[in-house]
């Protein structure tokens, strides 16, 4: 049966971390798209169309390329405003940009720990992308690239435990929440939720490593399936008056406590780097050397790259776009989590997309 009507489409991959956070939002949104696997042809494609070699990339029926998650996302949701994926109240918007940071920037440490640090776990993942590609020996220079990448992630021995202990704590209480509501922020899908389902859905989800863990929560798990299998007509929206569910304060701390320290440690060793090397219009590397984080006590190395700061500006640009008694309102939430730290913190450079390019703001 032909199917009839404007066709998008989705270049990624099921174990892509980014694709992730993409599909369940064009599931959401009732778009009709073929999600397309990277073989040399498609990324040919990218290449010509981004100059970059990335997924996941969306084409739409126009021919309009749009690149990078958080951008597709905000296209999404301009072009198609019903669901909606932005919450229309303060605190549950902030939260919302705030969990879309934490699932985009920390939660690499544990996706990528549980996909590299064993050999079981790291011959599982280059046997997927094998499939994914029908080239093994492209598939393990990739993987060989990603399990090198630890160290400049902040996965060391000496952080391991760490990482898993967020990770478990944050399952418990995701499971608390997700028992009495359908998503994060109540029972319609949340910008916040697909940040969070790129880690989660391939990585966790999937790979033979963290997959028995997850699988132990079941609420969780059926987020993941509900998330990527969603019924956008069941969508009965968001937690009234702009409450947030008791075990979200939870997750708030956990986030205060281990994430938003090294989000700012990374965010000041970067515009310290900016305020010697910044050129306006013109693009930074994709990292500027290592800094010295901690991650529940422990301090390790962790690599300083400018696109933290791009994402640090989602969750900036909500909070100062709110007006004085909305601000209040997230203030008095956020208030002893941790969390407030990085909403007082000043920037002093801003970052823009140029031609898929991520540039100094003239």
């Amino acid at each position: 049966m032909q199917h009839q009507g404007p066709c998008f489409k989705l270049y990624g991959m099921e174990r892509s971390y980014f694709t992730g956070k993409v599909r369940p939002a064009l599931r959401a949104k009732r778009l009709y798209f073929e999600e397309l696997i990277p073989d040399r042809v498609v990324y040919a494609d990218i290449s010509r169309r981004t100059g970059l070699m990335f997924i996941p990339v969306v084409v739409t029926p126009e021919d309009e390329t749009w690149q990078d998650t958080s951008d597709i996302l905000d296209a999404l949701e301009a072009r198609f405003p019903e669901p909606a994926l932005v919450p229309p109240t303060p605190v549950q918007r902030v939260v919302s940009s705030l969990l879309e940071l934490h699932g985009d920037e920390f939660m690499l440490m544990p996706a990528m720990h549980y996909r590299w640090t064993k050999p079981e776990w790291s011959s599982d993942a280059r046997l997927a992308f094998a499939a994914g590609s029908a080239n093994k020996q492209a598939a393990n220079r990739f993987a060989d690239r990603m399990a090198g990448s630890l160290p400049m992630l902040g996965v060391t021995d000496d952080t391991i435990p760490a990482i898993e202990a967020h990770l478990a704590e944050l399952l418990l209480l995701m499971e608390s929440l997700l028992t009495d509501q359908g998503f994060l922020l109540g029972n319609q899908m949340s910008i916040g939720d697909c940040g969070m389902m790129g880690p989660f859905y391939a990585h966790l989800y999937l790979d033979l490593g963290p997959g028995q863990i997850v699988r132990e929560h079941a609420h969780v798990s059926h987020w993941i399936e509900h998330m990527n299998h969603p019924d956008p007509t069941g969508f009965a929206g968001f937690l009234p008056d702009d409450a947030l569910h008791p075990s979200m304060r939870g997750i708030l701390e956990l986030i205060g406590s281990d994430a938003v320290p090294q989000f700012l440690d990374r965010l000041a060793a970067f515009e310290t780097w900016a305020d010697e090397n910044a050129v306006a219009g013109e693009e930074p590397p994709r990292a500027v050397g290592m800094h010295t984080t901690r991650l529940r006590g422990i301090e390790h190395p962790r690599m300083t790259n400018p696109y933290s700061l791009f994402m640090a500006q989602r969750v900036f640009d909500t909070y100062a776009a709110l007006g004085g008694d909305e601000r209040k309102a997230v203030d008095q939430a956020l208030a002893g989590t941790g969390c407030e730290a990085l909403l007082a913190y000043a920037p002093r450079h801003r970052v823009e997309k140029r031609d898929f390019k991520l540039v100094f703001k003239a």
